[in-house]
């Protein structure tokens, strides 16, 4: 059996103010937390048993996941006081593994989307006889990322985070944010305090002479960590871009949740998502954009790459482009927001006050 830990802890903060009230892996994409269509990845994969490592907000996964066997999985919960970065929350994984020590155990980040074949990256990483496999990506600007280049043969030469010198970029081949450890390996992470996986856990051990294997795959893949990558996720999987078997509903141009209430005359497209309980009032136009439950849309508003919160109220002829509107926030009429602009949870904003604002 093939064991899974899922990184769900991080605060999100670039996300803000979509993780205010709701940790990151459960903001909602295409219909259902993020979280979902990892857990569904997982299972695609043969994974089982999936360990979730939470802290931020960790009280909010067990009352919607449950045991996981609604999702075919047995699913348990470890939950740091602190957090202890992405090593730290491995480690502190592994009394909730059943694994072997040479068996392999899989290793999620929560924020990454990715149509990336977790079997092939399995068989892959066996094939090696690695000590821990990388699945590594090919991005155009790399300075945001972990650096990882390899040999001829797939074996990993240096790991090099977030370079910024031009000398320090001698690949675009990126760290993609999912491994598959030897589970002897992680019982190496020292316990009990924040270890950074990437800028501590894998330089250590190549330099100790362990076998690290690099998988370069041009899958889709997106990072999920600032609102725009976000909200293009959700899109992408409501339109098939990337399939998620978690996603209710078949792929089109926008996805609307029971109970949600859509007038005549409204037009929906891009992948939008109306969110159960939302009401989009007639001649509003939504176009690749997320409204969430009991958000209500005003008439002739124009929404576009922007993501409403839960409860929000966007007015009558408003304009939102590249924007997010927290929980329970107000927008009043005749608004124009765009690139970037970011409104905090219950927050109101009168009628006609912001022609135009941009962070």
């Amino acid at each position: 059996m093939t064991e899974a830990v899922l990184l769900v802890g991080g605060k999100g903060t670039r996300l803000q103010p979509l993780t205010i009230n709701t940790p990151k892996p459960m903001v909602p994409a295409a219909g259902v937390p993020f979280l979902a269509h990892q857990l569904a990845r997982a299972r695609a994969a043969g994974v089982r048993h999936v360990v979730l490592a939470t802290c931020y907000l960790a009280d909010v996964f067990e009352p919607y996941f449950g045991d996981g066997s609604a999702h075919g999985l047995r699913l348990t919960y470890v939950t740091e006081d602190e957090p202890l970065g992405t090593g730290g929350a491995i480690r502190a994984a592994t009394p909730a593994l059943e694994a072997g020590p040479g068996d392999p155990v899989l290793v999620f980040n929560g924020d990454i989307l990715t149509g990336l074949d977790v079997r092939q990256l399995l068989h892959r990483h066996e094939q090696a006889q690695a000590d821990v496999t990388l699945h590594l990506t090919r991005v155009a600007d790399p300075r945001a990322f972990g650096l990882v280049p390899t040999g001829p043969d797939g074996r990993v030469t240096a790991f090099t985070e977030k370079p910024q010198r031009p000398e320090e970029i001698v690949t675009d081949q990126v760290n993609a944010g999912c491994y598959v450890f030897r589970r002897e390996v992680i019982d190496t992470i020292p316990a009990g305090r924040p270890v950074s996986v990437e800028r501590e856990t894998f330089p250590g051990l190549l330099a100790g002479g362990a076998l690290l294997h690099g998988v370069v795959d041009g899958a889709y893949w997106l990072d999920l960590g600032r609102p725009a990558s976000f909200i293009q996720a959700s899109a992408d999987l409501v339109r098939g871009i990337v399939h998620s078997p978690a996603v209710p509903g078949e792929p089109g141009e926008y996805l609307v949740l029971p109970g949600a209430r859509v007038e005549r005359g409204a037009r929906l497209g891009g992948g939008t998502v109306v969110g159960a309980g939302a009401h989009v009032e007639a001649g509003a136009e939504i176009d690749g954009s997320v409204v969430l439950d009991g958000a209500r849309i005003g008439a002739g508003a124009r929404v576009r790459a922007s993501m409403i919160g839960t409860g929000a109220r966007v007015g009558t002829r408003t304009v939102l482009d590249g924007a997010v509107v927290g929980d329970h926030s107000t927008v009043g009429a005749d608004n124009e927001l765009r690139d970037g602009a970011r409104i905090w949870c219950g927050t109101a904003i009168p009628d006609a006050a912001i022609r135009y604002s941009a962070v």
